[in-house]
């Protein structure tokens, strides 16, 4: 199960919600288990679920006719209103499979006119009309809101995004275990990419291994930036036909998804003989992704993990070391809570998983990165991905 159902009813108390409706296509997927592609490939609300406090009702998916296939084929259970027309023939010969026979007892539903006047008419029925009901008005186009309080006068709205991003930090076994299996195949495709490494080989060759690898053990490609030498220090370096030559570092920032969870680590290697300054710098980023590993506990602030990273580095070997932030949630977003920064009021918690950083950039020369994925435990932090203590060397 993805949603944290406990934590989501804790939030409706603590704000006096009746109800939340998810928006984003994240938030769409949390908390009901469809996935709707349109939401993913372009702007707006193609889908809401209506959430209703945990007395009152089981969550309801509003979504176009033409998605209702994926309701279907995905095994959705969570009651299902329509709205808009498409058309899908059937011939009344062939019995159709379980998917199919789902798909077609959907179209059978009353359609509403859009999105907008399906989450109306669903907050009517269910005799909400009268609420506060949180609402993910990131998710909106303009005017959407607008909409909703002419048509329901009485509702008191309540931005909710954040809610959303609060509930969504601690994460449930099942999210970990697919964040673990994202983080370990993205660390193969890693080494896959490695295993390519001469002199000639471009960024992008290593790219297109990279996430050929990925793709090969039935995961996603998301994040790339694969950089050689001088490029190495560009921070969003996108693949180029940049040839390795001796004396470069070679910086990955990457990550896949899987069952629409994501990865975010960062590796390096040397190809030749690293100097001693590149040894220094490297080693000081490490020990500060490790000093943070070090100090996850529950309880403790971000912005405490913040400090003892820049301590850690600077004493290791980078006395200028600077960084707006060492660090962020992960899960369906690429950034969820917390946000690990000097300013975060965050505090961690058991169960949330983080993405602990320490990119280093020398425009023109070099770029470095360590980066890594734990689960904050009562004893400490697991770690789901692992950079190791040293440089990969690669001399051939």
């Amino acid at each position: 199960m993805l949603l944290n159902s406990p934590r989501l009813n804790d939030a409706m108390t603590k704000y006096d919600l009746a109800a939340m409706v998810a928006v984003a296509p994240e938030n769409v997927l949390y908390t009901s288990g469809f996935w709707c592609l349109s939401q993913w490939i372009r702007r707006g609300p193609q889908a809401f679920v209506v959430v209703p406090a945990s007395s009152q009702g089981e969550p309801v998916i509003i979504t176009s006719t033409s998605t209702l296939d994926l309701v279907a084929d995905q095994g959705v259970t969570a009651r299902v209103r329509r709205y808009g027309g498409f058309t899908v023939d059937t011939d009344r010969s062939i019995v159709l499979n379980s998917v199919s026979a789902r798909q077609a007892e959907l179209y059978e539903l009353v359609a509403d006119d859009s999105a907008v006047s399906g989450l109306v008419a669903e907050i009517r029925a269910a005799g909400l009309a009268n609420s506060r009901i949180g609402i993910d008005e990131v998710g909106l186009l303009p005017g959407d809101i607008e909409a909703l309080k002419s048509a329901l006068p009485e509702v008191t709205w309540v931005n909710a995004s954040s809610v959303f991003r609060w509930v969504r930090a601690v994460k449930t076994a099942a999210e970990i275990a697919k964040l673990k299996a994202i983080g370990e195949i993205t660390e193969r495709s890693i080494s896959a990419a490695l295993a390519i490494a001469k002199e000639g080989v471009t960024e992008s060759e290593m790219a297109r291994v990279f996430h050929s690898h990925t793709v090969g053990e039935d995961a996603f490609p998301v994040l790339g930036c694969i950089g050689f030498g001088e490029r190495s220090a560009l921070p969003n370096v996108q693949p180029s036909d940049r040839a390795l030559r001796k004396g470069d570092v070679i910086r990955f920032d990457v990550g896949g998804h899987f069952r629409n969870y994501r990865a975010d680590i960062a590796r390096n290697a040397y190809f030749g003989e690293p100097s001693r300054d590149i040894e220094i710098k490297y080693n000081a980023l490490n020990e500060g992704v490790k000093r943070a590993i070090e100090h996850v506990r529950p309880g403790v602030s971000a912005s405490e993990i913040f400090r003892v990273v820049v301590e850690a580095v600077r004493e290791a070997g980078i006395p200028h070391y600077q960084r707006s932030h060492v660090g962020h949630g992960i899960g369906l977003d690429g950034y969820d809570f917390p946000l690990l920064s000097a300013s975060s009021e965050d505090v961690l918690e058991d169960g949330m998983v983080l993405c602990v950083e320490t990119p280093y950039y020398e425009l023109g020369r070099v770029g470095l990165q360590v980066e890594d994925m734990v689960v904050v435990r009562p004893d400490g932090a697991e770690m789901l991905t692992n950079n190791g203590d040293s440089l990969v060397v690669i001399d051939r």
